[in-house]
């Protein structure tokens, strides 16, 4: 494979691997209104819910794969403090998703079997001054700066692929964007992670299949292991390569109930990295962005091309808030002694679930 397909100074990711076919799309082509680039990127977003973004030809790109370049080394320097440090920002206990979580906090499986990697969440509305700030070790403190001008890149994507989709499903005007502000209190939050190399006799699932349960991730890694199971009954697991210069984005389980199952939410994990790849350290930035806590997730009004709900199909009453936390605390081992691994899974498990 071609030198520009792969990260410098890595293991190149193997030729031999099944990958998944997804569309890459050009940030600059879609900042113009291309209408072959929308077609496509419309198309990625109801049949798979992922594409690769190509940043390099625009300012805004280059900016957010300069902070990137940047924030990987800061996770590198937060990862390496001692557990007993990290753990100082757990607040998982506080009913919060933001903070450190450790290595096996967290099920995988209906087998029981712990994630393999760890993670430190950041808080956009700590970040941009909407919240008051949390407490974080003295390496994030130092890169608030960082943090914010990567925080404002990503959500102009964010942003932009949501005013894209608005226009796609003929809603009124800004119908997405409006409840997905920048400065409003919301869910929102950077994602530092490290998965070490596993036992080469039990490389198995790092982080178990899961749909997000957000609107729009921004993903960035430079190690294989992300895979994705497309749509179909005999379809198979294939890795999604990693991208210079590309960001992944996928769609979350918001999009799929603003839009009663219109758009995707695709189901994904993430397992050792393949080939020689699997002998080193994989860390990984992403962006969650999540509509605004006080949100309804229901089917929005409003557009003749969201399905209507089946006959008799109550929805459930529930806000952003509340739903993230049900999602992102309901599989961790330390804040509940029976884990109800189904009760927390995404929209496209339950559904795919339902039709078995």
């Amino acid at each position: 494979m071609a030198s520009s397909e792969n990260f410098p100074g890595l293991p190149p990711f193997p030729d031999d691997v099944p990958t998944a076919p997804l569309f890459r799309l050009s940030l600059e082509k879609l900042l113009r209104k291309d209408k072959g680039e929308i077609q496509r990127f419309c198309e990625a977003c109801e049949d798979i819910g992922f594409f690769y973004l190509d940043l390099r030809e625009s300012e805004q790109g280059n900016s957010i794969l300069g902070d990137a370049d940047t924030l990987f080394t800061v996770g590198e320097s937060l990862f390496e403090l001692s557990l007993e440090e990290k753990q100082k920002y757990d607040f998982s206990k506080q009913n919060s998703y933001f903070g450190y979580k450790a290595q096996g906090a967290v099920v995988v499986d209906r087998q029981g079997n712990l994630d393999r990697n760890e993670f430190y969440n950041v808080s956009k509305d700590d970040i941009l001054g909407v919240s008051a700030p949390l407490p974080a070790p003295e390496v994030m403190q130092q890169n608030r700066d960082t943090l914010k001008s990567f925080i404002e890149n990503a959500h102009s994507i964010v942003t932009l692929i949501l005013n894209l989709l608005n226009e796609h499903l003929e809603l009124p005007p800004s119908t997405l964007s409006n409840v997905h502000r920048l400065h409003a209190v919301s869910g929102d939050q950077v994602r530092f992670i490290k998965a070490p190399p596993q036992p080469v006799d039990d490389r198995r699932t790092a982080l178990g299949e899961h749909t997000d349960f957000g609107s729009v991730t921004i993903l960035f890694n430079r190690l294989g292991g992300l895979q994705v199971l497309p749509p179909g009954e005999n379809a198979e697991w294939c890795y999604v390569r990693p991208l210079p210069g590309h960001a992944i984005v996928n769609l979350g389980d918001a999009m799929v109930k603003f839009t009663n199952g219109l758009l995707r939410s695709n189901i994904h994990r993430v397992v050792a990295p393949p080939g020689a790849q699997g002998d080193s350290t994989r860390y990984s930035l992403v962006y969650f962005s999540r509509p605004e806590d006080d949100v309804q997730l229901k089917r929005l009004d409003g557009s003749n091309l969201i399905p209507p709900l089946a006959t008799g199909m109550v929805e459930e009453e529930i806000n952003s808030k509340d739903w993230i936390i049900r999602r992102a605390l309901g599989r961790r081992v330390a804040l509940y002694e029976n884990i109800d691994y189904d009760k927390s899974a995404g929209t496209e498990q339950l559904s795919r679930r339902i039709k078995v």
